[in-house]
């Protein structure tokens, strides 16, 4: 079995071509990756699943469990091509996003458009912002299906690359018929988490639940906050969702970079307060993508999420195309470890003043009261859904919370929870009689788990069943 790191913050790192054979999988997971991001914008749906299988083999060669994230590309709204692959634009210039031109045939002063709404979703005086934000246009006039631009920040632009308007308006639908079908093969792998892209509303969140429902599939959703739309309705987005994810690249664009510090905290503080996991993501080791070490800005960045307590911090480019896969895990988890010994990631007033709705709720709220103030070694949640031990990491903690289940799909879900750790747990033939030994016996094979050391222990009355939860009990080992 693979010595878990004891890491509360999670890591989510992006297979690609530098990450899809099993040895570098098997490397991520003991160098501390909890959950694997499939990307759908690219690939097809035979390259997810041979991912996806090699997940399954690596975690189950170690004797370990792993979650999925499958993430839908979303409403991409980028140019077209240029006749000669790129060109440079400079500040003044006179330029034209054309809906009616080849979309191969672009060149200095024109090029092609694939989202074909864009002449009705903008205004003189808009601003339109290129590759990430690398160039920016502003909106002289609209002519038809032509955009007729000046350009305000030059710069090299080349093929397919993606536009954003400040401030927010485009009207492309959240899920398109691409994501619709990756969606289905989502479901088809039985993956944890499936992100949604660009949703604007908690419309969209549901209408995506909708279509998961309707495919008969268990995966629990993601909602990328990436629309400066979205940050108006955050509240009722994060309700929607089983998790969110501060998309840090094209929310940056849309809000302006100067206010993403403050959208980041604030998404990270009301995901927690509604009781939803949050994953942290974007650029966070990027020059880990060429180097072998992360710069100090990269190191701060990266504990800036995890004393600010978000549940996962995620990789991308840097572990599906870059040169050191295993290496930037190594050094995430080194960061997280080293972030997580700050006293501040250690102490929460989280809902102290709040009315409790559920029992579940009310039980892990007292466990973690009770952990955080007596000597108490581990937090053990005996749970179906998965549902006590995420409402536990909700409370900042240094006590560990293991996730006892039967269930595959619950396990794998734990993994994005902070401070949670999943334990496969049969309970066939277990009663309240003989529960909180069992319990034991499988706690005394983990490392820090001694002879009368105390642990607490949350369980329901009837053992398996979803929002049962209604025990909390101390016992020694």
């Amino acid at each position: 079995m693979l010595k878990q790191i004891r890491k509360r913050t999670k890591i989510v790192a992006t297979l690609g071509p530098a990450s899809s054979d099993l040895d570098t999988i098997k490397g991520l997971i003991r160098a501390g990756a909890n959950v694997f991001r499939l990307n759908f914008s690219h690939g097809v749906a035979d390259d997810h699943r041979q991912r996806a299988a090699l997940i399954h083999q690596a975690a189950d060669e170690l004797k370990t469990k792993v979650a999925i994230l499958a993430d839908l590309q979303g409403p991409k709204i980028r140019i077209a091509k240029f006749k000669d692959g790129k060109i440079k634009l400079n500040v003044g210039d006179k330029f034209t996003l054309d809906g009616t031109l080849d979309l191969s045939q672009g060149d200095q002063h024109q090029v092609g458009i694939t989202y074909k709404k864009l002449p009705t979703d903008v205004v003189a005086g808009d601003k339109l912002l290129l590759d990430d934000g690398r160039l920016v246009l502003v909106v002289d006039s609209i002519d038809g299906e032509k955009v007729h631009c000046t350009v305000e920040v030059g710069g090299e632009l080349s093929n397919n690359k993606g536009i954003n308007k400040l401030g927010g308006g485009l009207s492309a639908a959240c899920l398109t018929d691409k994501d619709k079908a990756d969606l289905l093969v989502a479901v088809e792998l039985d993956v944890a988490y499936i992100a949604i892209s660009f949703p604007r509303s908690a419309q969209d969140m549901i209408d995506a639940r909708q279509l998961v429902e309707q495919a008969g599939g268990n995966s629990r959703l993601v909602a990328k906050l990436e629309r400066s739309e979205a940050m108006e309705c955050i509240d009722e987005i994060i309700k929607a969702s089983d998790a969110v994810m501060v998309a840090r690249g094209d929310l940056g664009v849309e809000i302006g970079d100067a206010a993403l510090p403050a959208a980041q905290k604030r998404i990270i503080q009301r995901a927690r307060a509604l009781d939803k996991a949050v994953i942290t993501a974007t650029q966070m080791m990027e020059t880990m993508i060429e180097n072998s070490i992360p710069t100090r800005a990269e190191v701060f960045d990266v504990a800036n999420a995890v004393i600010d307590y978000t549940d996962a911090v995620m990789l991308s480019a840097e572990t599906a195309s870059g040169k050191h896969p295993i290496e930037v895990v190594k050094a995430m988890t080194r960061i997280c470890l080293g972030a997580e010994s700050d006293p501040s990631t250690q102490v929460s007033k989280h809902r102290v003043e709040c009315y409790f709705e559920s029992g579940d709720e009310a039980i892990a709220m007292a466990a973690m009261y009770t952990a955080n103030h007596t000597d108490i070694k581990a937090i053990v949640a005996i749970t179906a859904s998965g549902d006590t031990p995420l409402l536990m990491s909700r409370i900042r903690s240094p006590i560990p919370i293991y996730a006892f289940s039967p269930i595959e799909s619950t396990l794998r879900r734990v993994c994005l929870f902070r401070g949670v750790y999943p334990v496969a747990f049969a309970m066939d033939g277990i009663d309240h009689n003989n529960v909180y030994q069992k319990v034991i016996e499988k706690l005394k094979t983990f490392e820090g788990i001694t002879t009368g050391d105390k642990v607490l222990v949350t369980c329901g009355d009837f053992l398996g069943k979803r929002g049962s939860t209604n025990t909390l009990k101390i016992v020694s080992v």
